[in-house]
């Protein structure tokens, strides 16, 4: 994508996109950018085992000409450890995007909606999107965009619009600029569109979707398992559009959104 200056978006103003790397953040990026926005990319390198998303994430900001591009760094195991992992699977607790669980596979639609499964991590988006109201509002915008989506999900409470109306609201009761009269709007664009018309939306504008990267679950290689509900959700989408998902024909030594990220790629931007 060629990126033009930023100078005819003032008029709308800026906004933080919380940016992970996958399909959906990737999209939104493209729809804030779409309708004006200046856009201020938010990446969370927070412990999980598909560190390599933050790769991704580089790569699609860099691509999709964010105005800047932060990662944060935490650490969410000690404040999510439950100790011996025989109690791990019925605790509150208990992620295997963090810890030793596994992630579950080879699952159908409907074994995907029937509960919250290992994969959620306890107020992940809650934490997400408090940093992003901060930076917000440290830069003076009253916008921000989330990929979060309540319609081809895994069950997961805090990608809900009820979750997402409820955070706007506190958000207008937090800080500063909203009871000085700046109030914010949380932006789920995505929030009931099927990933099909996702795909197609990111594709009318120019999302490359090779530079992304959703599975949780990737080898020690970088490579996509394509058996996760990440990556089997974006699969079946790119089938039913005809299509394949870029991903999935990347050579096995890895490349763009499938490959290991090196450690440059790790450090913060």
């Amino acid at each position: 994508m060629n990126c033009t200056t930023d100078s005819d978006r003032t008029a709308t103003g800026g906004a933080v996109v919380l940016l992970s790397g996958g399909l959906d953040s990737a999209t939104v990026l493209a729809i804030a950018r779409k309708q004006g926005y200046i856009c201020h990319a938010i990446t969370f390198d927070y412990g999980q085992r598909h560190r390599i998303e933050l790769a991704a994430a580089r790569r699609v900001a860099a691509d999709l000409c964010a105005a800047s591009h932060r990662s944060i760094r935490m650490d969410l195991g000690p404040l999510l450890d439950v100790g011996d992992l025989a109690q791990m699977e019925s605790a509150v607790g208990g992620s295997a995007l963090l810890g030793p669980l596994a992630v579950p596979k080879d699952r159908d639609q409907a074994q995907m909606t029937g509960v919250i499964p290992v994969t959620y991590v306890p107020a992940r988006n809650t934490i997400f999107l408090a940093y992003a109201l901060a930076l917000a509002e440290v830069i003076g915008s009253s916008h921000i965009f989330i990929g979060a989506n309540a319609v081809d999900y895994s069950g997961y409470p805090d990608c809900r619009p009820q979750y997402l109306s409820a955070f706007e609201d506190m958000a207008n009761l937090a800080t500063k600029a909203a009871v000085s009269g700046r109030k914010l709007t949380l932006h789920a664009p995505l929030i009931d569109w099927p990933k099909i018309r996702i795909i197609e939306e990111g594709l009318k504008l120019g999302v490359d979707y090779g530079l992304t990267h959703s599975c949780y679950d990737p080898d020690a290689d970088g490579r996509c398992c394509r058996r996760c509900d990440a990556c089997l959700l974006r699969q079946r989408a790119f089938a039913q559009l005809g299509m394949t998902d870029p991903l999935w024909t990347v050579p096995t030594t890895g490349t763009a959104g499938c490959q290991e990220s090196s450690p440059s790629d790790r450090s913060t931007s």
